[in-house]
């Protein structure tokens, strides 16, 4: 059994075909997902699949390409959207200084409100993170020290520093995709120091299909490519390893009430 902890079930690549998307993930084992809001305005969206699917979650947030669109999003907005029964996470929300598609400024503004969402809520924050690893440990650890929030660093591609802070104040990491391409084997390096308690895995479908796949259209489905590539580096089966990463889903993300 797997859960894709992260996905994009709204994005037109999936969202044509639900049906079938979670036919074909239920064929492959996976028998649910969270839908990763990235834009706070389209929440009604993201909902309304949750709604749809039992075995289907969504998430309320920004992501930071979007971070200066939805300066007007407070944390209160995050806090009563979050409310709804099938929200079990806030974000996605973080530093992306690879696109740098929105100032950072705003970038680091807006993860700090969905922290301290989080924070009000005991909801997990999904974080994004991508080449910003000084500046979001810096954020990370200040904020943990105004008081501590669960969290995950989603589709995990920084370097050991930022896995081992993010371990440090409590967190999760996730592996996507990227973990079974050829030249991650620093991502592999981290998949294998962290706690069998503290990793998940996921696709970010449509993005990121991992091998065999890799320049296709990525679905829930193929999350077991990635958690065999993990189950490998960590030396379990894919049973052993589906056990774990289920049993960490349900702790973070305890709304769903499947522990």
């Amino acid at each position: 059994m797997l859960i894709d902890s992260h996905c994009h079930l709204d994005f037109e690549a999936l969202s044509g075909d639900i049906d079938g998307v979670l036919a074909r993930a239920a064929a492959a084992g996976v028998t649910g997902m969270v839908t990763i809001s990235t834009l706070v305005d389209n929440f009604s969206t993201y909902a309304a699949i949750a709604e749809r699917y039992p075995n289907v979650w969504c998430s309320v947030g920004t992501h930071p390409h979007n971070a200066d669109k939805e300066l007007h999003i407070q944390t209160d907005d995050l806090v009563r959207l979050s409310a709804h029964p099938r929200c079990v996470a806030i974000g996605e929300a973080g530093l992306d200084y690879f696109y740098d598609n929105a100032p950072r400024e705003a970038q680091a503004t807006g993860l700090r409100r969905h922290i301290a969402a989080s924070r009000i809520t005991g909801l997990p924050l999904v974080i994004h993170s991508r080449k910003c690893d000084d500046d979001m440990a810096a954020i990370l650890t200040e904020e943990a020290g105004q008081g501590a929030f669960p969290f995950v660093l989603h589709c995990f591609t920084a370097g050991q520093d930022l896995a081992r802070t993010a371990l440090d104040l409590g967190g999760y990491i996730s592996f996507s995709g990227i973990i079974t391409f050829k030249n991650a084997e620093d991502i592999r390096e981290v998949a294998k120091f962290v706690p069998a308690d503290r990793y998940l895995v996921e696709t970010d479908a449509p993005y990121l299909a991992p091998i065999p796949h890799r320049g296709a259209s990525n679905e829930p489905s193929f999350v077991r490519f990635t958690a065999e590539k993990v189950a490998e580096v960590r030396g379990l089966s894919i049973e052993a390893l589906g056990a774990e990463t289920t049993a960490n889903f349900a702790r973070l993300f305890a709304k769903t009430g499947l522990a």
